[in-house]
């Protein structure tokens, strides 16, 4: 195992987001005991090739405008041929400074105000905050959960196809860690083009799979539909390059294509940093062993985390993911109100875990939690959250005597 995945990296006051930023994000007066295990980004340093490929940038002292050059379209298209088997055009891609940006980018470009946009909580929050402020009307199919695994409602899901014009995937879903099967993402085609909705399909979490589990794209497998599909690709996700911004949209439809050119010709936002591109083509053309590497890890993590969450707090339930680096903890047996869990965690715990409520109602009554770190601060974080979870326990068995 590389040795930076086993390296602390101090974070603090580097305008982390994850570390900086929870203060204002948890209505806290000091945060700086706590330890964050919330937003999704990873505490490992980026790969050595991209470090490189980044610092021979900064050897220029010039940045001036920048394009992805024909060289990164190339890197996009070599990489999912190679991970997923997927034949994509260098005419299909758009890029973007970040999946979200992309999303509102085609909201805004094929609906109107008050079109309805369907999602499937507990999912996602930007899917249905996106839509809401753009003044869209938000429709639910919430997912159907069974023991920690979730499936889709493929009955709910079709009666409200019927009002909606766009429909957003997960495709691999977060919070829950579905890897989606290819019956069930043909069956999800069917419906779609049975009521003529567009499909906006996230793939962020794409290369983040654990084994025996594989990654469909949902275009790779439409055939005649690809066209009424939208796929929203990064390497941010995969390589922990968030911050760097850079994103792809994969269109097959050339009007569709004419008409995100026109949004970002309308809203100024065709032009990248001068380290998006460079970041990108080198992820992608030299990362691959980086990725493998740290798939090993995250799996042990899960893991780790699991065992000792479940078998230390009576009543928790951990579903493994298929993937990404995300548990969903379910404490609904536990008979306790998020607040009650949320103000143990972060005031008596010091750990920041995200609450259920934020995915959607259908995600009260869990958590999600990070394990994209090192070994020394997964188990320091299991053990707050042990500690937080105990003194619940304590405190509900003193209110019952």
């Amino acid at each position: 195992m590389l040795d930076s995945f086993k390296e602390t990296q101090n974070r603090r006051n580097t305008r982390s987001v994850k570390w900086d930023a929870m203060e204002q994000v948890y209505d806290l007066q000091d945060a700086s005991d706590i330890l964050p295990m919330w937003i999704a980004d990873m505490d490992f340093p980026a790969p050595e090739p991209v470090l490189k490929a980044m610092k021979n940038r900064l050897e220029h002292p010039v940045f001036g405008y920048s394009f992805v050059c024909d060289d990164c379209k190339t890197a996009v298209r070599d990489w999912q041929l190679k991970r997923n088997n997927w034949n994509i055009e260098k005419q299909w891609l758009h890029f973007h400074q970040g999946i979200i940006p992309a999303i509102a980018a085609i909201i805004e470009t094929f609906t109107e105000k008050h079109d309805k946009i369907l999602v499937t909580p507990p999912v996602y929050p930007p899917f249905f905050l996106l839509s809401q402020n753009q003044g869209r009307e938000v429709i639910y199919s919430e997912l159907i959960e069974r023991a920690g695994d979730y499936a889709m409602d493929f009955e709910d899901f079709e009666q409200k196809l019927q009002d909606a014009s766009v429909f957003i995937l997960c495709n691999p879903h977060n919070p829950g860690g579905r890897v989606w099967t290819e019956s069930e993402l043909k069956e999800i085609i069917r419906l779609c083009s049975k009521y003529d909705v567009l499909i906006i399909s996230d793939e962020i979490h794409g290369d983040l799979i654990f084994e025996p589990n594989r990654h469909v794209p949902l275009a790779k497998i439409a055939g005649d539909e690809k066209d009424r599909i939208i796929t929203c690709l990064a390497p941010t996700k995969t390589f922990n390059l968030a911050g760097i911004q850079i994103a792809m949209t994969v269109t097959s439809d050339y009007e569709k294509c004419v008409k995100l050119d026109q949004y970002a010709l309308a809203h100024g936002t065709g032009a990248l940093n001068s380290f998006a591109s460079v970041a990108l083509k080198a992820a992608y053309e030299e990362c691959e062993p980086w990725l493998e590497q740290l798939l090993i890890l995250l799996d042990n993590n899960m893991e780790f985390a699991i065992k000792e969450l479940t078998s230390n707090v009576q009543g928790l339930r951990i579903t493994k993911p298929q993937s990404t680096y995300l548990l969903w903890i379910d404490y609904r047996e536990l008979g306790w109100s998020e607040h009650d869990v949320m103000e143990k965690l972060l005031v008596h715990g010091n750990v920041a875990l995200e609450p259920g409520s934020k995915y959607g109602e259908a995600g009260i009554g869990f958590l999600r939690l990070n394990a994209a770190c090192p070994q020394k601060t997964l188990e320091e974080g299991i053990k707050r959250i042990i500690q937080a979870f105990s003194l619940c326990v304590k405190e509900k068995e003193s209110i019952s005597l």
